[in-house]
């Protein structure tokens, strides 16, 4: 089992606090599977086993339970009243009500709550509604390099084993398949699939399946670059597949509240203002794309692109595309610590790229660092303060 540290960090943080701990994120990130690593950690500090009420509602054995009133009493019956309780509701949209059984519970002083839910119910933000102000969210996403690393061949080098992960995809049920392509584009298939029909034709009632195929393939294909609804509508317009820019938007939108694509906005640096047009999209996983499209051999910038934009995500950042003057920087990363700037390409080993590609963060005049992440295998180097590292060791840790 590959060991999903970031994330555990933050369970282990809100364990026995008074609020709900909600896991979300694409089906089949490892929702389940760290809920399971979570109940192993505690049963090791010490807690025991009649302490943990775990119920996973894709089981049959609990279809009994899927009404609130029933959930409620059954989970009560458990409680033990002179020790802390830890419930795990897995999978709990398909309770009725849940809500009203999850506040009955949360009230009491001896229960620690955590629940996960399918994105069909919970990307509309519904959660927001039905339980406000009561609980925190964790957002899952697939495996990150360094975890892909670790649960795969120790003897595989590891520029290989990015290869891999971009091609094979970060979902981490796909290393059952030990690098059989295809059935891992099978099951990469199933699952894009299972999200488009639904989490998302069913829950926004789409009756263009094709259109709205077509919108996520035109998506997928233009990571890294500037986007707008109008722009897409008008370029598939323009190739026989007409459609409007509002059908483009709710589109965009099912896709973003699904999590299968996340939308980057576009942050002024110098005038520090946040601005709404010409954003930019990544896919939650490249394998999906690389199923859905095939091999863009020209892509390897913007794949590399797409891969730190969800690193930056998994170690906590807010990420925007940075504007300064007409000049373009890929990511400014803030969290509660300040700000990094990124640059990113596949090489600047020739002196026209590595001159373009610093010259936007060179127009930054405060002392924030400053990083130019490729894939050169070249030693570390200082240009007047910008770094520029080996992205696949900024993406294993070993540099910041």
């Amino acid at each position: 089992m590959i060991p999903r540290d970031t994330y555990l960090r933050f369970l282990l943080h809100s364990k026995d606090k008074q609020i709900i701990k909600v896991i979300s994120g694409v089906r089949r990130c490892g929702k389940s599977t760290l809920l399971e690593i979570y109940r192993e950690h505690l049963l090791a500090k010490g807690v025991e086993p009649r302490q943990i009420i775990f119920i996973n509602f894709e089981d049959i054995s609990y279809e009994n339970l899927q009404h609130y009133r029933s959930l409620y009493d059954y989970i009560t019956t458990k409680l033990l009243p002179e020790k802390m309780n830890y419930i795990f509701l897995d999978e709990i949209q398909h309770v009725a009500d849940f809500e009203k059984a999850v506040d009955s519970l949360f009230i009491k002083k001896n229960t620690d709550i955590y629940i996960t839910g399918s994105n069909a119910y919970f990307m509309s933000g519904e959660l927001a509604t039905l339980l406000s102000g009561r609980y925190i969210e964790l957002k899952m996403l697939p495996l990150s390099f360094r975890e892909y690393c670790l649960g795969t061949d120790q003897a595989i080098p590891i520029p290989r084993k990015y290869v891999q992960y971009t091609e094979h995809g970060s979902f981490p049920y796909t290393l059952q398949y030990n690098g059989k392509t295809q059935a891992i584009r099978d099951y990469l298939d199933s699952l894009y699939n299972t999200v488009l029909i639904k989490d998302i034709v069913s829950r926004y009632r789409i009756s263009d399946v094709m259109m709205l195929q077509s919108v996520t393939k035109f998506v997928f294909d233009s990571i890294g670059s500037q986007l707008s609804v109008s722009r897409i509508a008008n370029t598939m317009t323009s190739a026989g597949r007409k459609i409007d820019s509002k059908t483009v938007e709710k589109y965009i939108r099912a896709l973003t509240g699904s999590m299968m694509i996340y939308q980057a906005n576009r942050y002024n640096i110098k005038g520090k203002q946040h601005l709404k047009t010409l954003e930019k999209y990544f896919v939650v996983d490249i394998g999906l794309r690389y199923m859905l499209l095939g091999k863009r051999h020209t892509d390897i910038g913007h794949i590399l692109e797409n891969v730190v934009y969800l690193e930056l995500l998994r170690r906590g950042y807010s990420v925007y595309v940075g504007q300064i003057g007409d000049a373009e920087v890929d990511f400014v990363a803030m969290n509660g610590d300040g700000t990094t700037y990124l640059q990113v390409a596949a090489s600047v080993r020739d002196n026209t790229t590595l001159r373009r590609e610093l010259s936007s963060l060179q127009k930054i005049s405060d002392h924030y660092p400053k990083l130019l992440l490729t894939l050169d295998d070249d030693p570390t180097a200082d240009y007047d303060g910008i770094r520029r590292i080996n992205g696949l060791d900024w993406l294993l840790g070993e540099t910041k």
